[in-house]
């Protein structure tokens, strides 16, 4: 396949010390966003005289704008990396949290709490910078390997980032703040002393606006039939990942009658399953099978795991389907270390970014394709209940992104990321 750069010797094994730099990044961005989660909604409510009802639609503006933010600033900060380097864009993104999460603690008004949450938006697209780093420091057959580890991050943060959000804001409901704020601080400080460059000088493209907005980052991904194929069913997985954080609470309740604490601590052994894929299965996996077959083994997993979600009868049984659907997450990263192969070392921030953009318009879609559905099938005059069809549509949306990477990947002249002997 062609755009795959020879390895560099220096990353024939990816650097300790800059690898630990980008988990921690990406653990104390995902604990920072994770810690205001439970807080923010309350927090908008004060603004509106405690009325609930206004302040869902804010949050849910809030949630627009901030996706927003993501789908056109991830491939500008892409293509800031491939022109400067990963380095700068990483700790400036990192330091502009931190500034952004002060401006919120400090927010008079809805205005500003607003404009707090377009910052964010435009600096936590560093993100898709961070998994670029890691394809500049890592050979390509071990690249799958590392992402995985890597999404252990993004577990970690979202299991301990609401709850310690939670503890927090008992005492204050501006602390929560505070502390996203420290820990961004801490991170630029941290990243500062231990993080190198990974993108050499000659590596590096000219900036070209073309490539740094949404529609060329997106001409990007069309450029390669085989990256084309493989980043339409990334947005279909991505489009039914959105299920869980839209219906999951709604549904649980609806249909098991959980209350608060069953539905936290399922929440977190969602997280745990997840951690432990990504930390200990994806790299065995990837080793023993491939890539491509990596990619079509956790897409499988993805679409039975949300089937037995949909059709569960009982919260125990609903339970069985989430160590399943955690094994999706093994096409994540296969995914991740295929379209890395498939484009040249200076442009893996745009493709990066790029692949930002497209899971940002799964971000902005999908909480009205489920909530709607759901909606629907438990409506009072809906002839036919069925409230698993959020989850029945998500499992159809990972079956479809499976036909698509099997196609595309089969009939690619040259199979990349075949198993290893």
């Amino acid at each position: 396949m062609s755009g795959e750069a020879p390895a560099d010797p220096a990353g024939a094994a990816p650097r300790s010390a800059a690898v630990a730099f980008i988990f921690v990044t990406i653990l104390l961005d995902m604990l920072a966003l994770g810690i205001i989660i439970p807080i923010l909604p309350k927090l908008i409510e004060s603004f509106v005289d405690n009325d609930t009802a206004n302040a869902a639609r804010i949050f849910g503006l809030f949630g627009t704008a901030w996706a927003l933010m993501q789908f056109f600033f991830s491939p500008v900060l892409g293509a800031l990396s491939d022109r400067f380097g990963r380095r700068p864009v990483i700790l400036l993104s990192n330091f502009g949290l931190g500034l952004d999460y002060v401006l919120m603690a400090l927010a008079p008004s809805l205005a500003w709490l607003f404009v707090g949450r377009v910052i964010s938006g435009i600096t936590s697209a560093s993100i898709s910078t961070a998994f670029a780093y890691i394809a500049d420091i890592t050979a390509p057959e071990r690249r799958a390997a590392v992402f995985g580890k890597i999404g252990v991050a993004f577990g970690a943060g979202f299991i301990l980032g609401p709850a310690l959000g939670g503890v927090l804001g008992d005492f204050d409901p501006r602390l929560p703040f505070w502390a996203a704020a420290g820990l961004s601080f801490a991170n630029t400080i941290y990243g500062f002393f231990i993080l190198p460059e990974s993108l050499p000088k000659e590596r590096r493209s000219p900036w070209r606006w073309k490539s740094a907005n949404p529609a060329g980052a997106l001409r990007l991904l069309a450029s390669n039939r085989v990256l084309a194929g493989l980043s339409t069913a990334n947005f279909f997985a991505q489009l039914a990942h959105v299920v869980l954080p839209s219906v999951f609470v709604l549904y649980a309740t609806y249909r098991y009658g959980w209350d608060t604490k069953t539905v936290g601590l399922t929440l977190a052994l969602v997280g745990i399953c997840q951690m432990v894929v990504q930390g200990v299965a994806i790299g065995p996996i990837v080793k023993r099978f491939g890539e491509p077959r990596a990619l079509f083994f956790g897409l499988a997993c993805g679409a039975i795991g949300f089937l037995i979600c949909a059709t569960a009868p009982t919260g125990r049984l609903f339970w069985i389907g989430i160590p399943v659907i955690a094994l999706w997450g093994v096409s994540g990263a296969a995914t991740q270390a295929l379209i890395t192969r498939l484009v040249s070392p200076d442009q893996q921030g745009q493709l990066q970014g790029a692949t930002g953009s497209v899971q940002s318009i799964a971000q902005l879609l999908g909480p009205f394709l489920f909530t709607l559905t759901f909606a629907h099938f438990i409506a009072p005059q809906t002839a036919f209940k069925l409230p698993g069809a959020p989850f029945l549509l998500a499992s159809a949306l990972v079956a479809l992104a499976l036909a698509i990477a099997v196609r595309t990947l089969t009939r690619a002249e040259t199979l990349v990321g075949q198993p290893r002997e």
